[in-house]
């Protein structure tokens, strides 16, 4: 499967039964993601470097404007879109076979996690997910460790408090904070 039919496949999906063509085609990604993760992760790398092996990951063009301090984990790679001015710091992880897209001048704290897939509840499936996006807006910015959980959009100018867990949409220019995520304030 390439890299634009899994995309597809991927948007046009909700739930993804354990040993389908789609579930195989994560672990093979998996591998390549766990190579450039270990390269990425594994010394010091100039900026420009950065990008490249992210490019690489993501198998799309990064802005030489974008930003990462590593380590940075994810276990697919494929299904990320990043945005210009983006910068994120130390630590995050994101499972991003349900897809995440990251708009212009984001923010993102250390050891964020962003989550796109959750199990089959039932345990008779459970190896089977379903996948739902997460969508950063524009000029949000998101605190240290916070969590995204799989369908989640943060909108444009948000502001997430650290440690916060997103379960829900937070709407433009809002602020949240806590487990799970409440309003603080609009900005």
């Amino acid at each position: 499967m390439t890299v634009e039919e899994f995309r597809k496949a991927m948007a046009e999906v909700d739930y993804i039964p354990a040993g389908s063509e789609l579930h195989l085609a994560f672990h093979a990604f998996s591998q390549e993601a766990l190579k450039l993760t270990a390269e990425l992760n594994g010394s010091y790398h100039a900026p420009e470097e950065v990008r490249e092996l992210m490019s690489r990951l993501t198998a799309s063009d990064i802005d030489e404007s974008f930003g990462l301090f590593p380590p940075f984990h994810t276990d697919c790679g494929k299904n990320i879109r990043i945005g210009k001015r983006v910068f994120i710091n130390a630590g995050c992880q994101f499972q991003d076979q349900g897809g995440i897209t990251i708009g212009d001048d984001v923010l993102i704290g250390p050891q964020t996690i962003m989550v796109t897939l959750n199990h089959d509840p039932d345990p008779d499936k459970r190896g089977g997910m379903f996948a739902k996006p997460v969508v950063i807006g524009d000029k949000a910015w998101l605190g240290a460790r916070v969590t995204v959980c799989p369908g989640v959009t943060i909108g444009e100018g948000a502001i997430v408090g650290a440690g916060a867990v997103v379960t829900k949409d937070v709407a433009p220019r809002t602020v949240v904070a806590g487990v799970p995520a409440k309003v603080i304030k609009q900005i």
